[in-house]
């Protein structure tokens, strides 16, 4: 299978007009692509249009790509129209299998045979999604981190009947698209960053349940702990460096029997009415009556200072 040179990619169809969707499609549109958003609903469009604007103001603040405009946006609720001229397609639809697997069925016969289909999802496997596409072998996932127009990473893996083509070549894509993408060794529920991200959640949950720490202790502990570092290194290498010359083999050795002191609670709690009242409650607190708007705007300009930082730091 032939597909075209993705330095070559000029027009991209995007699926959902959710924040995944909206945020893909401001992405692309800053990335000087011209974009055609499927909406299953006329009604979504203003709403459409204002996650593209706020996600806008960051995109400017990082530097839009030559010929990088919102005019090159096209709003359908066609679907056979979004996808027409599409040289990639970009599924951000809701997370229901059926769903998906309905919408590949379609897809599978709309979209040129050359073309990759990528989905954004974040709980489903593509070997699930693809079940009854007549195509299967050129769709992948490619799952964004939220908000997919600020955050590089994109893990990519395909199902049982994808081309290791289409993986290579949704790899190539989205790097030229700037983003970073990482290829996974197999399907694996939650995929890499996700599975992390919940690991640390469960014990955020487990913490507050148990009534050791509130929602705002957590969240200062990780914003002047962890998440500085991890802007520049991961866990491993944190780890690694941690120890000095030694590195990852001295930690190990040193610290390894702590691995089976009781620290942990990686089970999932109960999610009783108390404690998601409590989580509610505490984040609510944190918030201070501020709204969506308000907190996405800092939590965007927040991102985009930290970005610049590990640019200048990797300079």
């Amino acid at each position: 299978m032939v597909f075209k040179n993705p330095e070559a990619i000029t027009r991209i169809a995007s699926i959902g007009g959710g924040p995944i969707g909206g945020g893909w499609t401001a992405h692309f549109l800053a990335r000087g692509y011209d974009v055609v958003s499927y909406l299953h609903d006329p009604a979504e469009a203003d709403a459409f249009r204002e996650i593209v604007d706020t996600a806008w103001i960051s995109l400017e603040a990082l530097g839009l790509e030559k010929g990088a405009s919102r005019d090159r946006l096209t709003i359908t609720s066609d679907l056979a129209q979004a996808v027409e001229m599409a040289e990639f397609v970009q599924e951000s639809a809701p997370e229901n299998l059926g769903l998906k697997q309905a919408l590949y069925k379609q897809l599978g016969n709309l979209v040129p045979e050359t073309v990759v289909i990528s989905s954004s999802t974040s709980g489903l496997t593509m070997t699930e999604i693809q079940a009854d596409c007549a195509t299967p072998e050129r769709t992948v996932v490619g799952h964004p981190f939220n908000p997919p127009y600020l955050l590089p990473l994109v893990e990519i893996v395909g199902g049982d009947k994808t081309s290791r083509d289409a993986i290579s070549w949704a790899r190539d894509f989205y790097q030229v698209a700037g983003k970073a993408p990482l290829v996974l060794n197999k399907e694996i529920p939650g995929f890499i960053a996700t599975r992390l991200q919940e690991a640390l959640w469960r014990e955020a949950l487990h913490m507050v349940a148990n009534g050791e720490a509130t929602a705002e202790q957590i969240d200062t502990a990780l914003i002047n702990g962890p998440a500085p570092r991890m802007a520049m290194f991961g866990q491993c290498m944190a780890f690694h460096i941690a120890c000095g010359e030694g590195g990852m083999a001295t930690n190990l050795d040193q610290f390894g029997p702590a691995l089976k002191l009781p620290w942990t609670r990686l089970e999932a709690p109960e999610l009783t009415k108390a404690l998601r009242d409590r989580m509610v409650y505490g984040c609510d607190e944190m918030a201070a009556g501020r709204r969506f708007e308000e907190l996405a705007a800092e939590r965007d300009r927040g991102i985009v200072a930290v970005l610049k930082g590990v640019r200048a730091a990797r300079a």
